[in-house]
């Protein structure tokens, strides 16, 4: 029989199935080892679980072997094939199993009828999950084409099998109350420029005191087919929107409510439910407690990956009393709502904003640049606020969120709700101001400028479409890394990678490599903990420290470009060096690609991120060696006056109206033309209808910005006269106080 491996790689939605149907953590992984096997057309296949207290490999499911073994064969790390393979992080294969040393036999567990054996390490980041295993009757079995599909499906299961990893440690615990406080209540909170909205408050919570789920002054039902028809409903629509998200936004979304279908699969969570209506309680009681007993028990475990899964749970409660509800919300999800929260994790803002919350409402930590980008991205209203009132609201107050000045409004007057109805009313585009969007920009004078568009996610392409962006200038590639529980595999990347190329409006895309560090952190790599980790390991340095995933990413991008023309931009390069050494690991992966005669991008263009002062310093050095640079304003404007933009202590003082941040400018213009460099801007200053004039004055013709922001500035830069442009540079260079520059624009504005 043939062996199917290729189709399972590729397959994620069939992965997606196995959560399919009422059957708890064993049936699950009963059913995960039943699918390989099939697929591989092998004869066992057998999943292994890691405890972390106990410190052993536990078997979890099995196919092909003595399932009486299952939950009881306990193995430690470096005990047998399987417990090698899991403390030294390697794969195993073995032709004859049997002759190897290390090969221990189990009585009565039945693998000495095999001969063939492969183990893979099941990582979630740098977190060690498990062991799944492979065992077939013939010798010589597996090929190296086995080795690599089940490494893919080791990394497509990984993040699935942590949570069940984590289910499967849950104990028990107990619940307590806060009062709340009514009336209006203005809170200024920090803007994101994400949007302005209204709806009623959903406390997600922020400490033990507000997390907990309670039920609504509404009509629930009462019987036990009540609580039933809101299960079976939770469960389809959290398929339905499984699917719903494989399709939207394919590049963060990948097995993202695998939590949520695991619980809602899981007899000690539904079922211990059904068990307390069965003896007396009503559904709505049943449900709030069993919910606020795993928020208990995940919210005060050490475990932060546990931790995390607080607010999970705590949405599964919500769409089950919303289901259960006599009156309206059938559909479970957070329509009409605004969800006051703590800071989320990018994963938790893509689920929220998934079940159509019409904002957010965050806690703490400042306006962190991963959630802000997210929130633009997805078109839905953030606002951070360190005030702790917002939780002592009445959950359903009426809210409004203005996200664009940071203004949080409680139990709003008549006249601030008519304020922002018309306010919101002018934000909309018009279907005649789109059809006014012209495909090329030029300057009053006649000046060619090209407009291209930031990209976040895959989803961001329909807006550079319908705004005629002309092409990528900022693919920020750290997404999929950030929403995930583990490292993307190189499949996972190119598929990514090549859908951006092949959907990209124009014929320029530039792909930046990872950054992340300073305000963006993988949750998967807490060990990591920097003082100031805006300067520390992030971006190039990471990357250069960490080339097994440097590669790995460059080679995804290679494959995706393959045909077309590629451009790959380094973030945080801080000198020469950095880069020489980034495009040497370049070259290493173009040999690699040729060796094994992969389709690729062969002559891919090399560019560099302009963000530190010592870049700008040897700006002609790095513009000789490097095909483009572009300017990365944000972190420019941050390192050169010394800010962090998301310490709210310090942020007043950020700002790109500084006499350093212009000479600085003027320099890297000058550094480009000098050695003929293509150069562009791709920071926040490029969609800044006040600086673009400066920038068009430097010299500058090529920009990348929020694709919403583009026919604002295209209006702007016709209406430009270059030589003018040029004078008012001239002017602006010869201030030194940033007031004198700030009078200037406030003048000219």
């Amino acid at each position: 029989m043939k062996k199917d491996n290729v189709e399972l790689i590729c397959s994620i939605s069939e992965l997606a199935n196995l959560f399919k149907g009422k059957s708890n953590i064993q049936g699950f992984l009963s059913k995960v080892t039943a699918t390989v096997a099939d697929h591989m057309n092998c004869d066992s296949c057998s999943v292994f679980i890691h405890d972390d207290t106990a410190d052993e490999l536990i078997l979890e499911a099995t196919e092909g072997l003595n399932k009486k073994f299952t939950g009881k064969l306990r193995l430690k790390p470096g005990e047998g094939l399987t417990g090698m393979a899991f403390k030294e992080e390697r794969i195993i294969i073995e032709k004859e199993a049997t002759s190897n040393p290390l090969f221990r036999q189990i009585e009565g567990f039945g693998e000495e009828a095999y001969k063939s054996f492969l183990a893979i390490p099941i990582l979630s980041g740098l977190s060690k999950i498990g062991v799944l295993v492979l065992e077939h009757s013939e010798q010589d079995f597996f090929n190296s084409n086995d080795l690599m599909a089940m490494k893919a499906i080791a990394s497509q299961l990984a993040t699935t099998l942590e949570n069940v990893k984590l289910l499967i440690s849950v104990n028990e615990n107990t619940v307590i109350e806060k009062d709340k406080i009514t009336g209006t209540l203005h809170i200024k909170g920090i803007s994101t420029d994400s949007g302005i909205t209204t709806g009623k408050a959903f406390l997600m919570g922020d400490s033990q005191s507000t997390v907990f789920l309670t039920a609504e002054e509404i009509d629930y039902g009462k019987k036990l087919e009540d609580f039933e028809l809101s299960l079976s409903r939770t469960v389809h629509q959290v398929e339905d929107l499984q699917k719903q998200m494989e399709m939207e936004h394919s590049d963060v979304a990948s097995m993202i409510f695998s939590t949520h279908l695991l619980m809602l699969n899981d007899f000690n969570f539904s079922g211990e439910m059904h068990n307390q209506i069965i003896v007396g309680s009503s559904p709505v009681d049943a449900i709030i407690s069993i919910v606020n007993k795993y928020i208990s028990i995940f919210s005060e475990s050490e475990n932060p990956r546990m931790q995390e899964k607080v607010q999970d749970i705590k949405d599964l409660g919500h769409r089950l009393l919303r289901n259960l509800s006599t009156e309206v919300h059938e559909e479970g999800n957070y329509s009409g709502q605004i969800v006051v929260a703590r800071e989320l994790l990018p994963s938790e803002l893509i689920k929220i904003t998934a079940q159509e919350a019409e904002g957010l409402i965050l806690f703490g930590g400042g306006a962190t640049a991963h959630i802000t980008i997210l929130a633009k991205s997805l078109g839905v209203p953030v606002v951070f606020t360190d005030d702790r009132r917002i939780f002592d609201i009445v959950e359903n107050s009426p809210l409004i969120i203005d996200a664009n000045e940071g203004h949080i409004f409680i139990n709003p007057d008549k006249g601030t709700e008519r304020k922002y109805k018309r306010h919101s009313a002018g934000l909309k585009i018009s279907p005649e101001e789109i059809a006014g969007i012209r495909s090329r920009t030029r300057t009053k004078d006649g000046q060619a400028v090209k407009l291209l568009a930031n990209i976040n996610l895959l989803s961001d392409l329909k807006n550079a479409a319908l705004f005629k962006a002309e092409g990528v200038g900022l693919y920020r590639s750290e997404f999929p890394f950030i929403i995930r529980n583990n490292f993307p595999s190189e499949q996972e990347q190119y598929q990514i990678y090549k859908k951006l190329i092949d959907q990209s409006p124009g014929d320029e895309v530039t792909l930046r490599t990872l950054d992340i560090g300073g305000d963006k952190i993988l949750s998967y790599m807490r060990d990591i903990e920097e003082e100031n980790p805006f300067l520390g390991l992030r971006a190039i340095r990471f990357l250069l420290k960490n080339k097994r995933i440097f590669r790995t990413q460059l080679k995804a991008m290679l494959r995706a470009g393959a045909g077309r023309k590629l451009r790959i931009m380094f973030p945080l390069v801080s000198s020469l060096d950095d880069l020489l050494m980034a495009k040497e690991v370049v070259e290493q992966c173009l040999e690699k690609l040729k060796k094994a005669k992969i389709k690729h991008n062969s002559t891919p263009d090399i560019g560099v991120m302009i963000e530190l002062p010592s870049a700008v310093l040897v700006i002609e050095e790095i513009c000789r060696e490097a095909d483009f640079i572009s300017i990365g304003t944000n972190d420019l404007v941050q390192y050169l006056i010394g800010v962090d933009r998301s310490n709210d202590h310090v942020a007043w003082l950020y700002t790109a109206r500084h006499p350093s941040v212009l000479r600085a400018l003027k320099i890297i213009a000058d550094g480009a033309r000098e050695t003929d460099c293509d150069i562009s801007v791709c920071g926040n200053i490029a969609g800044d209808e006040q600086l673009i004039k400066i920038l068009i004055g430097l010299g500058i013709r090529k920009f990348s910005m929020n694709p919403v922001r583009i026919p604002l500035i295209q209006n702007v830069v016709e209406s430009i006269d270059t030589g003018e442009a040029e004078k008012t540079v001239e002017t602006l260079l010869k201030f030194g106080l940033v007031k004198e520059v700030k009078e200037y624009f406030e003048k000219y504005k």
